[in-house]
């Protein structure tokens, strides 16, 4: 479930979040020249945005030297988390199953994929566990 202990990026910032952990710790400049890789953005907007996402706790800032670098707050799997458990909560009521059936009846899933989805099953399934 979602907690203010962990803010939930917009779609935005998610793609600045990306670069971030991607990169590692990186300028506006950096970020803004990535962003720009995919489709046009200025400046001012990427620095905006970071400033945002700094006051959110999104991104945290080293404001020691004249130029700011900024990183990721939390790691890319704890956002993942925070942003499925939202997603889970209020698309699906929370039912994780019918959540699951949805993905992989409409989207392509690799041998490996599989493989460790059927090994994760296994692990879940009560009949397997010694008691």
């Amino acid at each position: 479930m979602h907690t203010s202990a962990h803010p939930l990026p917009t779609d935005g910032e998610l793609e600045i979040l990306q670069i971030l952990w991607e990169k590692g710790p990186s300028t506006v400049r950096e970020v803004n020249d990535e962003m720009n890789r995919i489709r046009a953005v200025g400046y001012t907007t990427t620095l905006k945005l970071l400033q945002i996402m700094d006051s959110k706790g999104l991104v945290s800032r080293d404001s020691s030297q004249k130029i700011h670098v900024y990183v990721a707050a939390f790691p890319q799997e704890q956002t993942r988390k925070a942003l499925l458990d939202r997603f889970l909560e209020t698309a699906f009521q929370g039912a994780a199953g019918e959540m699951v059936l949805q993905l992989l009846g409409g989207h392509q899933t690799t041998q490996d994929e599989l493989s460790r989805i059927r090994e994760l099953l296994a692990d879940r399934d009560p009949q397997n566990r010694e008691s």
